[in-house]
């Protein structure tokens, strides 16, 4: 099976993906039904452990539209072997501040030659088949996390890396390293120069620029290049939607059906 995130990628296109952060299969079952490019699942800041990630990967992978994907929790070698092997085709790295550390991200995905990982993919190799080592490092995406000034300081020779097939600017984070608390800054100039300096840099070493957004931001985050944006979750759309919802029924407005029970 192709990686149809990273075929969008390789033809020039953008990717709009969603965010599971609560450890749920129903969650992962109801927007893998949507026609998200990719779907996430957060082991960083979310709540899924390693078995809840698994049947969630499974889920994603089996209604078969947007491609599954893992931002593990650190970058260490052992759950990110963990998540490839079982079917996330591509991992998100968090606070990749050097090129020693992005470099150590690659090594983990990607297979020998060109990294370390260990060969067992007991859930990926059943589904992709015969052949699947030598296809294995064209179709796991690895994606170091941008999100401090040390990591902007070495994005020349990050991106230089072989193995690296994309960047995720985490804005809190970054925002943070700048001095300016964890907003979404982009109305700062300094903060809205270092992301445009981001999506430059990737353009010139050919890798994809990925970033953490809202529906709102998309545009003009889509203007600035970057060709990978989150743009919702589930955790926000629970709060934003029952918050709406409930607000309707006390104001007495007339709603429009959409939070029907079942």
């Amino acid at each position: 099976m192709p990686n149809t995130m990273m075929d969008t990628w390789a033809g020039g296109g953008e990717t709009l993906g969603t965010w599971l952060s609560m450890a749920s299969t129903h969650a992962a079952e109801i927007v893998s039904r949507m026609d998200f490019d990719y779907v996430c699942v957060d082991m960083q800041h979310g709540a899924a452990d390693y078995q809840d990630a698994l049947q969630m990967l499974q889920i994603i992978e089996l209604q078969g539209k947007g491609t599954p994907i893992v931002r593990v929790p650190w970058n260490e070698p052992g759950i990110i072997g963990r998540m490839v092997d079982a079917g996330a085709r591509g991992v998100i790295i968090p606070m990749c501040n050097s090129v020693e550390e992005a470099q150590a991200a690659v090594s983990a995905v990607k297979y020998p030659p060109l990294g370390a990982r260990s060969f067992g993919p007991i859930m990926i190799g059943g589904r992709e088949g015969a052949g699947y080592f030598d296809r294995a490092n064209d179709i796991t995406a690895c994606i170091p996390m941008i999100e401090t000034r040390a990591a902007v300081e070495a994005l020349d020779d990050i991106l230089s890396l072989d193995g690296v097939d994309a960047i995720y600017v985490g804005p809190a984070d970054l925002s943070i390293s700048y001095g300016y608390g964890p907003g979404y800054t982009d109305d700062n100039a300094e903060y809205k120069a270092v992301l445009e300096h981001i999506v430059a840099r990737c353009a010139a070493h050919g890798v994809v620029p990925g970033i953490h957004s809202t529906s709102s931001l998309a545009g003009d985050r889509r203007e600035k290049g970057f060709r990978m944006q989150t743009i919702s979750g589930d955790a926000m759309a629970v709060g934003v939607g029952s918050g709406r919802d409930l607000k309707t029924a006390r104001e007495g407005g007339p709603g429009d059906g959409s939070s029907r029970i079942y």
